[in-house]
């Protein structure tokens, strides 16, 4: 998760947001050069009282400043075209999870099994316990096996709301009315936290979203256990 005064990205937690701070390092490297060349054409123009009549008026230079750009901009798009593409493939997911947005708290649906569904609010700031986050630790954790491909099928059952968890590179809107779907894998395990990401009523701020990925057979004891208790 993010630290205090953190400059840069949080630690990738899936192969897509690698993927994204990769693209991310690549563009602004870009960026700095075009910087870093604009400054010392300005400084250049600025501080030097000679003038080349070749320069003034010339053809290949126009050709050159024309084509430079472009092959700059697909320098940019190729990458992330690609990654644009990684993030919609969904292949053959080994579990799917329903994530329903509410005013103001979320309720999982795993829809492999039967009756595994819950409801995941914010924990009080005066029942925190110790190691807990304030505002971002809930009740009930969306659970998921490690190295597995899962589906998330989004929607929200009154206002719009959005499911995101930084570090995995996933925001997806939460539509009444409409499901959308996106997909992750979980490398190792950990504790992963997001927040609703669409201003969506007066405590839009109070709705976290915990996910724990275990390995598989942490996973099918929580499932079994959570089965029983339901």
């Amino acid at each position: 998760m993010a630290h205090p005064a953190q400059l840069g990205f949080q630690d990738a937690a899936s192969p897509v947001m690698e993927e994204l701070i990769h693209f991310h390092d690549h563009a602004l490297m870009i960026v700095f050069l075009i910087s870093a060349l604009v400054l010392y054409i300005i400084v250049v123009m600025v501080c030097t009282k000679l003038t080349n009549k070749f320069i003034l008026d010339s053809q290949e230079v126009e050709i050159i400043w024309t084509l430079l750009p472009a092959i700059v901009l697909i320098l940019i798009a190729l990458p992330s075209l690609r990654i644009l593409y990684l993030m919609d493939e969904i292949n053959s997911p080994h579990l799917t999870v329903k994530s329903i947005g509410h005013q103001w708290f979320w309720s999982y649906e795993y829809t492999d099994y039967e009756d595994l569904a819950f409801d995941s609010y914010m924990v009080p700031t005066q029942d925190l316990t110790f190691g807990q986050f304030r505002l971002l630790d809930a009740d009930h954790r969306m659970v998921i096996p490690i190295q597995t491909p899962v589906r998330v099928l989004i929607t929200a059952a009154d206002v719009l709301h959005s499911w995101a968890v930084s570090s995995l590179g996933i925001k997806m809107d939460a539509v009444p009315g409409r499901l959308n779907q996106t997909a992750f894998i979980s490398p190792h395990p950990g504790v992963y936290y997001g927040q609703c990401s669409e201003i969506c009523g007066a405590n839009h701020s109070f709705m976290p979203i915990v996910l724990e990925s275990t390995p598989l057979e942490y996973f099918e004891n929580w499932s079994s256990c959570a089965l029983a208790d339901s």
